[in-house]
């Protein structure tokens, strides 16, 4: 990726946090590289250079600062066109896709080549996909060490290194310091219970967190999840632990607040991942407003609602089973359901703030008397149906690498339809140009008489369809499918 030095040189100086993780700064004297808001004495632009990600600047030999902090940045922006790859490759790194397998694995879930695929991650990021890895390892270690007060043993594995002296020998190369001299210089003021976790996620401003829980409060399923009071709530369940996590707003530094409650510190690099993917905080605001203002029908809800996102998902079958709950009736009726379904067949949860129960998974569901919840019968069995593909391994909502294909597998659901398979892509999956084109609420917001009209109309807004959608549907007459599901 070719970066405008000047656009860089001025967000630099003028420390724009918009522009805060879409490119880091490599100082020559002092050795180390920085995010555009560093703190630190502005550098003369003589001794600096522009990389594209921290893995770039990594691998040009220099080293994160311990003043800004690069870990703590927003994440990689989706990028446009082909180099959606890139993005899609990335969400795949962060569920994991390297620690098992090689890049050659991570290239076929794509549907290219090993060797394309590296010439993909050098031009827009700068670095190898391996490097890419290696690096987001070492920066959520580095945020462990800062934020946390677990073991440096438990840290290690937490961070995905196979032993504490591997551990100790990479921070130290990458840092100049040993992990307990960089907990010593992070001075914590509070200490967590047991098990307890606070982390603070970064995320490019504007974001619009009053319509993300808008969004979400009228679809928490009672018992899983509760909004209330600006805060996000919900029960989760990970590799046979069971925990639970809040999410705020901290407005003072453009970041969500992400309280955790888990048993298993293993997990805690994949629930963090997952609820940047739930508040789709990678997003770049501004590059999505550009493209879309140019339509007179977006650019008024831009101006009133700057920094919409779309609202991910913490598990996909639980996503896609809502969905499918939500099948012609209301909101509140699909909520309704959603709460008998869990009363029914999940788990319950040690009570916790309105949280009583675990949402019920597929091996469950696959055989259970769904329609005992007052749902028809063609939908429980659509249900039941969704459940076994996942049982059996025909459908999976992780490693996903080409979305048309997961599109095509859920529509061969009897009972589920592009629309649902595209909503589900659209929020599960994190596809920025995921469109249910169907949507009666996305016609009556532009007053179009036809699925056909509105895939004409959406291809201006390519590729961030699914921003477009959110807008048309937080300020149309929101009466779809969609928006009761």
């Amino acid at each position: 990726m070719e970066l405008d030095w000047q656009v860089c040189s001025r967000a630099r100086l003028s420390r724009d946090a918009r522009f805060d993780g879409k490119f880091f700064i490599g100082v020559s004297s002092s050795g180390v590289y920085c995010r555009p808001i560093c703190p630190a004495r502005t550098a003369k632009e003589g001794n600096v250079q522009y990389f594209p990600s921290a893995a770039a600047a990594a691998a040009a030999g220099f080293r994160p600062c311990l003043r800004c902090r690069p870990e703590c940045s927003p994440g990689t922006p989706a990028w446009l066109g082909t180099p959606n790859t890139v993005s899609r490759a990335l969400r795949l790194i962060a569920e994991g896709a390297l620690q098992e397998n090689g890049v050659d694995d991570l290239a076929q879930r794509l549907g290219i080549g090993s060797r394309h695929l590296r010439r993909l991650f050098l031009c827009h990021l700068g670095a190898t996909p391996r490097v890419v890895a290696q690096t987001c390892r070492l920066h959520f270690a580095k945020k462990l060490i800062d934020e946390t007060r677990l073991p440096m043993k438990e840290l290690a594995l937490a961070s995905g290194f196979g032993c504490v002296r591997r551990f100790n020998a990479a921070i130290r190369k990458v840092y100049g310091r040993t992990p307990s001299q960089i907990r010593r210089l992070a001075r914590q003021r509070a200490i967590q219970p047991e098990n307890h976790y606070l982390f603070r996620l970064r995320f490019r401003p504007p974001y619009d967190w009053k319509g993300m829980l808008a969004f979400l409060a009228v679809r928490a399923t009672p018992g899983v999840e509760v909004v209330e009071a600006g805060v996000y709530r919900r029960s989760i369940s990970l590799h046979g632990s069971h925990g639970c996590i809040a999410v705020s707003l901290d407005e003072g530094n453009n970041a969500l607040a992400a309280r955790l409650q888990f048993g298993n510190p293993r997990s805690l690099y994949f629930i963090i991942e997952r609820i940047r993917a739930m508040f789709d905080l990678n997003a770049d605001s501004a590059a999505i407003a550009e493209r879309l203002r140019d339509d007179p029908a977006l650019a008024p809800r831009l101006e009133a609602g700057p920094g919409l996102r779309v609202p991910g998902c913490w598990n996909g079958f639980e996503l896609a089973t809502r969905a499918i709950l939500g099948q012609q009736v209301t909101v509140k009726g699909a909520t309704t359901l959603a709460g008998r379904l869990v009363r029914a067949f999940g788990q319950p949860f040690p009570a916790s703030d309105g949280l009583t129960h675990l949402f019920p998974p597929p091996e469950v569901l696959a055989d259970a008397d769904v329609a005992a919840i007052g749902l028809p019968g063609a939908r429980a069995a659509t249900i039941r149906a969704l459940a076994r593909a996942v049982c059996d391994g025909q459908i999976g909502f992780a490693g996903v690498g080409d979305p048309d294909d997961f599109v095509a597998r859920l529509c061969e659901v009897p009972g589920i339809g592009k629309w649902t398979a595209r909503y589900v892509a659209m929020r599960a999956l994190g596809e920025p140009d995921a469109f249910p084109s169907g949507d009666l609420g996305l016609l009556r917001a532009l007053a179009l008489g036809s699925a056909r009209e509105l895939e004409r109309r959406a291809e201006a807004w390519r590729p961030w369809r699914a921003y477009a959608a959110m807008y048309l549907w937080k300020n149309g007459q929101p009466l779809s499918r969609s928006c009761k599901s």
